[in-house]
């Protein structure tokens, strides 16, 4: 099979989500073997979807934020080139709303997922000196937008990326993050039923006056884990419409010229 990943094993966490659907679909289409992850068993469909599309597809439902089910997830599905730790969710928009409990929750289902499955595969990245480990976090991770539990788990998904391509380098190993915006997933479109103008009103912060679709997202990290960024690792790359560019609308408002 040819292709960008082809013979290359992809591992993708959050699997059955909107960008974690279309990632699957990405890196397969490319060649790879597609190793999906995800803690609904919707996941089994997609991987029966996959392989009727000729992907080759395995999957595992599990929990990321337990660190036992990760490790005997990856010691069933094998060998992984390329990890995507794409999982994650919040619960607590607020501080206020967030008990000790919620925080761990949210902790440990963002950051301390993505630790564990990065754990799980680079003893195996180690021995054959090569790998690329690619992570999903977010523009909160930059600004304070809320959900503080997931804010400061995505913050630690930037210190923890940083830290791997720092100490594995020397074994050929990769590790890179990008921080989207409001990307337009499922849940979002479940939103704007409910309010048509949910997205009226985001899309205001956005200077290309729109949100991010999941292939925008998958795009960048595809691009990531390819031998066209071998040179590159430890970096946060926002995939956010400029959002993180700076105020768009306090710049509206203050500036004298109308653009």
């Amino acid at each position: 099979m040819s292709g960008t990943f082809a013979g290359k094993r992809v591992a993708i966490t959050g699997a059955a989500g909107g960008i974690g659907q279309t990632l699957c679909r990405l890196f397969g289409g490319e060649g790879a073997t597609i190793l999906a992850l995800d803690k609904s068993d919707k996941v089994l469909a997609l991987a029966d979807e996959l392989a009727a599309d000729g992907i080759p597809a395995r999957a595992a439902v599990v929990d990321i934020s337990s660190a036992e089910a990760v490790a005997g997830a990856f010691a069933e599905l094998g060998e992984v080139d390329i990890l995507v730790n794409n999982a994650g969710y919040s619960s607590h928009p607020t501080m206020a709303s967030t008990d000790p409990a919620g925080w761990q929750s949210d902790m440990h289902g963002n950051l301390g997922g993505a630790y564990a499955c990065t754990h799980a595969v680079l003893p195996g990245m180690v021995a054959r000196r090569s790998g690329a480990i690619v992570n999903v976090g977010s523009v909160n991770a930059l600004y304070a937008l809320g959900d503080p539990a997931y804010s400061a788990a995505k913050a630690g998904m930037i210190a923890m990326t940083k830290a791997i391509a720092m100490e594995y380098g020397r074994y050929g190993i990769r590790a890179n993050i990008v921080l989207p915006g409001t990307v337009r997933t499922p849940l979002w479109e479940q939103r704007a039923a409910k309010d048509p103008k949910v997205l009226e009103t985001l899309q205001r912060w956005y200077p290309l006056g729109r949100i991010v679709e999941p292939a925008e997202v998958a795009r960048v990290v595809a691009f990531l884990a390819s031998d066209a960024a071998s040179a590159v690792t430890g970096a946060a790359i926002p995939v956010d419409c400029g959002l993180t560019a700076g105020n768009i609308v306090m710049s509206r408002e203050l500036t004298i010229e109308d653009f």
